[in-house]
């Protein structure tokens, strides 16, 4: 991806923001109507819309007219995640962080102050980033398999309504319990490429974290190197599969010190596959 940065033309005035009462704590969605307000002000007609599809579709029409300075992801990084995959590559995004670790949010910079972000918006400067794609969906931040992804899986099934820190407890304390660790082989190619041929020979582990971005929630960095603009991820594998193995490989995240450990392997590549005999 180009690292240039790009001003929007004057022409595209236009704001469309996200409304989803399940992103982000209630006490923050007052923040929605305040940055509304404030690019009203500032002579940015702004609409804020709640379904997504009518979002996508209405900030698609604006992008292709030139019209639209900004698609605000009001919302954690799920939301953000949901706006990327809903419209084409180049339609600007900006981000109003109201979730939990808001780690997009954090790598860019954006604030969650409404005036702070109305002033970044009208000032109309973009920055292309890196994605990845794990079948149809892209993906900004990363992607895992194992046992943290197990914990995700479970979180996202019984999910009603907002998520808060506690929310992991149980889902933790359950995949603690009960999970497996199967084996997984991972093929990385240097390119970006669905060319089998070019793949390296195959790294067992238990775990695995393909990062685009170098943020993961808790503060942890499995891959501190990893860049948004290289057009690489950034691959972390675990191979020792137990419940001791994993709380030693967590301090040691915690502490930057898990990439000197036996067991760890990390790597930079353009394609990944990951493979195993059981679900995973």
């Amino acid at each position: 991806m180009s690292r240039k940065a790009v001003y929007l033309p004057d022409s595209a005035r236009r704001i469309l923001i996200s409304s989803n009462p399940l992103a982000g704590a209630r006490s923050r969605q007052h923040l929605v109507a305040r940055l509304a307000a404030k690019l009203d002000a500032a002579g940015f007609p702004t609409e804020t819309i709640a379904d997504l599809g009518e979002l996508a579709g209405a900030a698609t029409d604006l992008h292709e007219r030139g019209l639209l300075r900004a698609l605000v992801a009001a919302g954690g990084d799920g939301t953000v995640a949901e706006m990327v995959n809903r419209t084409p590559p180049d339609v600007p995004i900006a981000v109003l962080p109201l979730g939990n670790e808001n780690l997009l949010a954090k790598y860019i910079g954006s604030p969650r102050a409404p005036a702070a972000l109305a002033s970044t918006i009208a000032q109309g400067l973009t920055v292309r980033l890196d994605a990845g794609r794990a079948g149809q969906r892209i993906f900004l931040l990363m992607i895992s398999a194992g046992f943290d992804a197990q914990v995700v899986q479970q979180v996202h099934d019984a999910r009603t309504g907002h998520i808060g820190p506690w929310t992991y407890a149980k889902p933790i304390v359950q995949t603690i319990r009960s999970y497996q660790y199967p084996e997984m082989r991972i093929y990385c190619r240097a390119e970006a490429s669905d060319n089998p041929g070019s793949a390296r020979q195959p790294i067992t582990t238990r775990w695995v974290t393909v990062v685009n971005l170098p943020r993961y929630a808790w503060g942890l960095r499995f891959t501190p190197q990893a860049v948004g603009t290289d057009a690489l991820l950034d691959v972390c594998t675990f191979e020792h599969h137990s419940v001791a193995s994993g709380l030693r490989y967590l301090m040691n995240v915690l502490l930057g010190r898990h990439q000197r450990m036996p067991g760890c392997t990390t790597l930079r590549c353009g394609a990944v596959r990951i493979e195993a005999e059981w679900p995973v």
